[in-house]
């Protein structure tokens, strides 16, 4: 089963120190063997990515916990919005459905109670595995 196929992918980015950060991402396949996820441009992964493109991807569980018999896979990934954004969008509400819908309610229930709102899915994430 290629990366695009899996419901979650563990994404791992890298803070300025090195040190990796895991979290579970959904993720649809785009053009060219490419993988593309949204985010909030106030998310640490959009953070972390906002100065260092180097990631690894790996199947796992909507907890994060890794497919048995999957390794990690290097890959470079790229902040998108516009066009390219619009492109993810369709394609994760295609494949995850009404599921989007009820995550962006959670989303903004949390903010209201956290008082912390952030924005919902306003950066796009194009994931190009090396080869």
């Amino acid at each position: 089963m290629a990366l695009a196929d899996e419901k979650y992918l563990l994404l791992t980015t890298f803070r300025r120190s090195g040190t990796p950060v895991s979290t579970p991402v959904w993720a649809a396949g785009l053009d060219d063997g490419k993988i593309g996820f949204w985010t909030s441009s106030g998310s640490g992964k959009a953070k972390r990515l906002a100065h260092t493109a180097r990631v690894t991807v790996q199947p796992s569980d909507a907890r994060g916990r890794i497919k048995e018999g999957t390794e990690p896979v290097d890959a470079t990934a790229e902040l998108v919005t516009g066009a390219e954004l619009d492109a993810i969008a369709v394609k994760i509400k295609a494949k995850y459905g009404f599921l989007t819908h009820i995550t962006k309610l959670l989303g903004t229930i949390g903010g209201i109670v956290k008082r912390n709102r952030i924005p919902y899915g306003d950066r796009g994430v194009v994931i190009t595995p090396a080869d």
